[in-house]
């Protein structure tokens, strides 16, 4: 992968003094997990750009278990895109390159150190989780003009769509110790795939790097929680130095960053006890809970001696350890560990262990799913698993614009890949239920306005 920085600064060439490699060498530095190599593909006083170059050597990837981290297929150390993108390799080639420039430290230039420079970076390629609205939500307030490239699955099939993949330009007057300690935070939030052990070091160099910018970022619980890969008490302690004035339990730290940023756990509890209540409703004694996540729902299930077997199914092995661990499973009385099973598994595909259960709850998942795959999550649900009762909620985007902080035009989560208004998840559903042979039923969750709903709707199929 590629990264490059550009100054039309005049003289351009002190780009060289701040970074402290000199234009007419090719540098190599070696890590772990390849080489680095440091060039200039010009230098002249009028534009002068650094490369850095990452050659990441995929055998060795391998070899010394250092491959993604991910929660993906069983070959993902051997077939990945670790050699070919901007990740957290980047941030550790980005440290250990340009680590006096980080640091503010310029002998021959010192006078440069704290002078805001015209500055150009090309990152090729970033894979964003999230896409393009996420990706511009974290640079532009940090006063960077964001052009990208976005990049198909595959040219010779361009009916598979787009890839999470950009080559991202970046443009801005800032200096350059702030746009390095910008790349280094932000490329491993964009990627969820960190190849080092994440522990109390990494909150130290959160707090280091995000010096004089971070508290201050709109998107600071998504940056802080991403950096940290949501582990809870790594972040409670990044945030007690960054929001020392706000009063956070354990359980809202815990949270996704999507009901962070609606601000509603209030919201996400109002779900679950509405689902709760169409489950008891129906009166089944099996149930599934389908991208259970942390198991906040099968919590509220344990406790109702109604189901007598309950499935929690999720595609997120770490998500499912987590759920495991909050519910205590192992400490579970011998009958209580009969009534629970945590499964992992994708909605996508037929699987029979879903079969056979009385009702389903689908709880904020839809939204999660490339629009071109819901025939295939519809398919797995509603034709091969076929409960009695299923319970769908989805976020409303008619009632985003009551979110102040949420930007006109966003989503209110970046891993959404669409938000519908009332009346498309009403035709969505409605075409479900006369296709499968169910009979549906709209019921809203959350606080009603007049003009735009409430924030989550909800359908309740049965079958006829």
């Amino acid at each position: 992968m590629l990264l490059t920085i550009s100054t039309t600064h005049q003289p351009a060439t002190d780009l060289g003094y701040l970074l402290y490699k000199h234009p007419a060498k090719v540098q190599t530095l070696e890590i772990s997990q390849g080489n680095i190599h440091i060039f200039y593909p010009e230098a002249t006083e009028q534009k002068t750009t650094i490369a850095l170059l990452l050659d990441i050597d995929p055998i060795g990837l391998v070899r010394n278990s250092k491959g993604p981290s991910g929660e993906g297929f069983a070959l993902e150390h051997y077939v990945n895109d670790r050699p070919y993108v901007a990740s957290s390799f980047m941030s550790v080639a980005i440290a250990k390159a340009f680590s006096t420039a980080m640091n503010g430290t310029c002998k021959d230039r010192p006078e440069l150190v704290d002078e805001k420079l015209p500055l150009e970076v090309g990152i090729s390629v970033l894979p964003a989780r999230g896409g393009e609205t996420f990706l511009r939500r974290l640079f532009e307030p940090l006063g960077y003009e964001v052009s990208l490239k976005a990049h198909e699955l595959d040219s010779s099939f361009l009916e598979w769509g787009m890839s999470r993949y950009f080559t991202v330009n970046l443009k801005a007057r800032l200096r350059l110790r702030d746009v390095l300690s910008h790349l280094y935070v932000l490329i491993p939030v964009l990627d969820n795939d960190k190849h080092y052990w994440i522990g109390e070091h990494e909150v130290e160099k959160l707090l280091e790097k995000g010096e004089g910018w971070l508290k201050t970022h709109p998107e600071q619980e998504q940056i802080t929680r991403r950096y940290l890969k949501n582990l809870g008490a790594l972040t409670r302690q990044a945030f007690a130095v960054l929001l020392p004035d706000e009063e956070i339990t354990g359980e809202e730290q815990e949270e996704l960053p999507e009901e962070v940023i609606e601000k509603r756990k209030t919201l996400h509890e109002q779900r679950l006890i509405v689902t709760l209540e169409q489950l008891l409703k129906s009166g089944a004694k099996r149930v599934l809970d389908l991208g259970c996540g942390e198991g906040k729902l099968l919590r509220l299930l344990l406790k109702e001696k109604q189901f007598e077997q309950i499935l929690g199914m999720d595609v997120s092995y770490r998500s499912l350890e987590i759920a495991k661990d909050k519910l205590h499973l192992d400490r579970l009385p011998t009958k209580q560990q009969e009534r629970i099973k945590l499964i992992q598994g994708s909605l996508l595909y037929k699987d029979k262990r879903l079969s056979g259960y009385d009702a389903a709850a689908i709880v904020e998942v839809i939204e999660h799913l490339d629009a071109s795959r819901l025939t295939a999550f519809e398919k797995t649900v509603f034709a091969f698993a076929r409960p009695q009762t299923v319970i769908i909620t989805t976020p409303n985007i008619e009632y985003n614009r009551k979110y102040e902080t949420l930007a006109a035009g966003t989503f209110r989560h970046s891993d959404h890949r669409f938000e519908w208004s009332r009346a498309e998840f009403k035709t969505w559903a409605s075409n479900i239920a006369s296709q499968y042979h169910y009979q549906v039923e709209f019921l809203p969750v959350g606080p009603e306005d007049a003009e735009v709903g409430t924030p989550s709707q909800m359908g309740v199929f049965t079958i006829n």
